[in-house]
C-alpha cells in the first residue's frame, strides 16, 4: 500500500507541474516551495486533489488498488510480525501506514528518490511525518502520530532523527524492521541467549520468581547486585528458566551505550517475546554516564522484564513500586569453593605450586567461570609453573576498572632506598608480615567470619616529603599487589550521596583483586565529624559513617596517608590496624638518603654528606629533589663532554639547596652554608 500510495503522489506531482507520464521523467519534482506554502497547499488543494485521483486514469487506478489493498486481520500471525503488531497494539490504519513507510525506507533504496520526489526535494530521501499526511487521504487523522505518547514513539518502533518531529525524518531501527518483516528471524549476533542451569538459582530467589509468575502489565526491572565479577548471567538464566522465560544481552561493543540502540532493544525484546539483561554503565570521570532508567521509564507500557546490574540506589528507590520487582542478590564464591576450583582446574600442577593456590584463592575472588579461564590458560603453559605466573595471570584476568577514580602507580623504590627509624621500620615490617598472614589466619584458624575476611588498615601520619608515599610502594612491591591512587578529585563531590557512590565502586572494583588503595590526603574524606546544623552536615556525617564500614571490609591493603592526624575523626583511627607516624628526618638518616640518592652511575666525591645532612634540616622528599635539580644543572654545564663518569659537584648541590628552601619560602642563613656561603652570596647579588 506503501508503494501505490507513493506512485500516486508521484502523479500528482506531475499533475502540478503539467506533465503526463509519456513526456516526463517520475523522478521530475515540481517546482520548489516553502514549507509554509506547502501545507498551505495541501490544505486548500485537497478538493481539487481527490478530484484530480477520481478524474485522472493512473491516478484513479492506483486509488482502486490502495481501497483493494487494504490490510486484513491475521488471526494466527505470528509473534512479532507486522500483522501480530499491527493487531496486538492494535495500530490504526493510519499509524500502520506510517510504519509500512518506514519498513519501505529501510529495505527498498530506490525508495529514497521517490521520498524527495513527493517531499518536493531532493535531498529529503527518507519518510517524515509530513509526508504520511500528504499520503493520506485524511490528513487530519495524521495529527495523532506527532503525539510522543503514540506507541509507534513510546514503543521505539519508530525513531526521529530531528527534534522536530513532524518535518523531521523518521525510521524503523534496524532490528526492529528484522523482526517485524523476517519470518524465519532469529536474534542478531548482538545479542546472547543466557545460558541456564537451576543449580545457578540463588537460594533467596523464591519470592522474586513468585512475583515474575503474576501477570504482567508493562515493563518490569529486576536490580541485580552481587560482587565485581559475579555471576550475573547465570542466575538471571536460572531465574528465567524457573518462571519459563528466556533472556538475552547485548553482546560487549554492539551498541549497548547507545540510548536509541537499547529503545531498539527494547521493542525487539517486546517482539521477540524475550527479557533482558543490561548492565549500567558507572559514573566516568568526566561524571557522564548513560543512564538506563530514564530510557527504561520511558518505555514502562512494554510488558517486558529488564534485569540490570549496577544500579545505584537512590535511582532505584525513585523508581514507582509496581514497575520494581525484589532484588536478585548473586552470591559470590566462598573462598573454599574458590580453592577447589582452582585446585581442579590447576590439576597435577596444583600440588606444585604449595602454598599459592591458597594464597590466589583469597587474593583472587574471582567466579567459576573467570577461575576456570586463568587455569586453562596456565596448564597450557609449558615448562614449571611458579607462584608467580599464577598471580600474574589472575591479575590479567580482572584488572582494577573504577571508572578513572583511581590511576595505578608502578613501585619506582627499592626497599634499601627507604630510610626510617627503627620504630617506623619495625611497623612497616608488622604490616608486611601481616598481608602475608592473611589467608592462614582467617581460614586455617577461623577469623574469617568474625572479621568478614577483611584486609589491613593503615594510616600514614607525617609532613610532607617524609616517605609516606615512597613507604607505601615499598610495600606494593614486597607484597606483589597492584597499587592504586585513588583520585580525590574525581572521588569526592559536593552533590549529596555521591561521594558514597564513587568509593563504593573505588571498594568493589579493589575487592575483586588483592589491591593497596592509597589515599593521599586522607583527612579530606575520613575528617572529623562535625555538629549538625544543617542538611549539608547531616550527609557530610554519613560520608564519613559509611567510610568506617566500608573500610573494615575491605579485603585488600589500605593506606591513608596524611600530614594533618589531628583533622582525622577519633572513630576512624580506633578501626585502624595500624598507625605509623613518619618524622622528620635526623642527622643520620639525613646522611643516608643523601648518599642513597645520588644515582649509581654518578660521581659523588666531591659531595660533603656530613655538612649537607647537619646544615640542613630537609625532608627525604626535599632532598630527592635537591638531587634531581642538582644533577640537571650538572648534566646540562658538561654536555660538551664527550668521555668521563658523569660528576655531581658541591656547586650545583648547594645552588640546588638554596632554590628549594626558596621554593618552600623557608629562610636559610649564609651560616649554614659554611664554606660555601660566598657563593650564596653570589646567587642573591645576580
Amino acid at each position: 500500500m506503501a508503494t501505490l500510495r507513493l506512485r500516486r503522489e508521484v502523479a500528482w506531482r506531475w499533475h502540478q507541474r503539467g506533465l503526463t507520464p509519456a513526456d516526463a521523467s517520475v523522478l521530475v519534482p515540481p517546482e520548489t516551495a516553502s514549507p509554509l506554502q506547502e501545507s498551505l497547499d495541501l490544505v486548500r488543494f485537497q478538493e481539487h486533489k481527490q478530484a484530480f485521483f477520481s478524474r485522472d486514469a493512473t491516478a484513479a487506478y492506483l486509488t482502486a488498488r490502495i481501497a483493494e489493498t487494504q490490510p486484513a486481520p491475521v488471526p494466527e500471525a505470528a509473534r512479532g510480525s507486522f500483522s501480530w503488531l499491527v493487531r496486538s497494539l492494535p495500530l490504526g490504519d493510519v499509524s500502520a501506514f506510517a510504519l509500512a513507510l518506514g519498513l519501505l525506507a529501510r529495505y527498498d533504496a530506490a525508495s529514497a528518490p521517490v521520498f524527495g520526489s513527493c517531499l518536493n526535494d531532493a535531498n529529503r530521501t527518507e519518510p517524515a511525518l509530513s509526508l504520511v499526511q500528504r499520503l493520506w487521504d485524511r490528513p487530519e487523522q495524521c495529527l495523532a502520530l506527532a503525539d510522543a505518547g503514540h506507541p509507534l514513539w513510546r514503543f521505539g518502533l519508530l525513531q526521529s532523527t530531528g527534534p522536530e518531529r513532524w518535518e523531521a525524518p523518521f525510521y524503523v531501527p534496524s532490528l526492529v524492521a528484522d523482526r517485524l518483516l523476517r519470518a524465519d528471524w532469529a536474534p542478531s549476533i548482538a545479542l546472547e541467549r543466557l545460558g541456564a542451569r537451576a543449580q545457578d538459582l540463588p537460594g533467596e530467589a523464591g519470592a522474586l520468581v513468585d512475583r515474575l509468575r503474576a501477570e504482567q502489565t508493562g515493563l518490569r526491572l529486576v536490580e541485580v547486585r552481587g560482587q565485581v565479577g559475579a555471576a550475573y548471567a547465570a542466575a538471571v538464566g536460572a531465574v528465567a528458566q524457573a518462571v519459563g522465560r528466556v533472556v538475552y544481552r547485548p553482546v560487549a561493543g554492539a551498541g549497548a551505550d547507545d540510548p536509541s540502540y537499547l529503545h531498539s532493544l527494547l521493542a525487539l525484546a517486546w517482539l521477540g517475546g524475550f527479557d533482558l539483561l543490561l548492565q549500567e554503565e558507572p559514573v566516568a570521570a568526566s561524571g557522564e554516564r548513560r543512564r538506563l532508567l530514564p530510557l527504561l521509564c520511558g518505555r514502562r507500557g512494554l510488558p517486558i522484564t529488564v534485569y540490570v546490574v549496577g544500579l545505584d540506589q537512590q535511582d532505584v528507590a525513585a523508581l514507582p513500586p509496581e514497575m520494581l520487582l525484589p532484588r536478585l542478590m548473586v552470591p559470590g564464591l566462598s573462598y573454599a569453593e574458590r580453592l577447589v576450583e582452582l585446585r581442579v582446574g590447576l590439576g597435577d600442577r596444583a600440588a606444585a605450586l604449595d602454598g599459592a593456590v591458597a594464597e590466589a584463592a583469597r587474593r583472587f575472588r574471582f567466579q567459576a567461570e573467570t577461575i576456570r579461564s586463568v587455569c586453562a590458560g596456565l596448564t597450557a603453559h609449558e615448562g614449571r609453573l611458579r607462584a608467580e605466573d599464577l598471580f600474574a595471570a589472575c591479575r590479567a584476568a580482572m584488572p582494577v576498572d573504577s571508572g578513572g577514580l583511581t590511576r595505578p602507580v608502578t613501585p619506582r623504590f627499592r626497599p634499601e632506598e627507604l630510610v626510617l627509624p627503627p620504630p617506623q621500620q619495625r611497623q612497616l615490617d608488622e604490616i608486611e608480615r601481616a598481608m602475608r598472614a592473611l589467608t592462614r589466619v582467617h581460614y586455617d584458624w577461623g577469623t574469617a567470619r568474625v572479621w568478614n575476611e577483611s584486609g589491613v588498615s593503615v594510616l600514614f601520619a607525617g609532613p610532607s616529603g617524609t616517605g609516606k608515599t615512597m613507604a607505601a610502594e615499598v610495600l606494593a612491591a614486597k607484597l606483589d599487589i597492584p597499587m592504586h591512587y585513588v583520585n580525590l578529585s574525581q572521588v569526592v563531590n559536593k552533590y549529596i550521596g555521591e561521594t558514597e557512590k564513587n568509593l563504593e565502586r573505588v571498594f568493589d572494583a579493589a575487592d575483586a583483586t588483592e589491591t593497596l588503595l592509597f589515599f593521599d590526603e586522607a583527612d579530606a574524606l575520613f575528617g572529623r565529624r562535625t555538629e549538625v546544623k544543617d542538611a549539608h552536615d547531616r550527609y557530610a556525617n554519613l560520608e564519613v559513617s559509611y567510610l568506617l564500614e566500608r573500610m573494615e571490609r575491605f579485603k585488600g591493603l589500605a593506606i591513608l596517608a596524611t600530614n594533618r592526624r589531628g583533622d582525622v575523626d577519633e572513630a576512624f583511627l580506633r578501626r585502624l590496624r595500624y598507625i605509623v607516624d613518619f618524622p622528620f628526618p635526623d642527622v643520620a638518616q639525613r646522611r643516608a638518603i643523601w648518599e642513597r640518592v645520588i644515582p649509581p652511575g654518578v660521581d659523588a666525591s666531591e659531595l660533603d654528606f656530613d655538612l649537607l645532612a647537619r646544615q640542613f634540616q630537609l625532608t627525604g622528599g626535599g632532598i630527592r629533589s635537591v638531587a634531581f635539580n642538582a644533577c640537571l644543572q650538572s648534566a646540562a654545564r658538561d654536555g660538551d663532554r664527550k668521555r668521563g663518569k658523569p660528576r655531581l659537584s658541591m656547586e650545583e648541590v648547594i645552588t640546588a639547596v638554596k632554590r628549594e628552601y626558596d621554593k618552600l619560602h623557608q629562610t636559610v642563613t649564609l651560616e649554614q652554608f659554611g664554606p660555601h656561603a660566598q657563593l650564596i652570596e653570589e646567587l642573591e647579588r645576580v
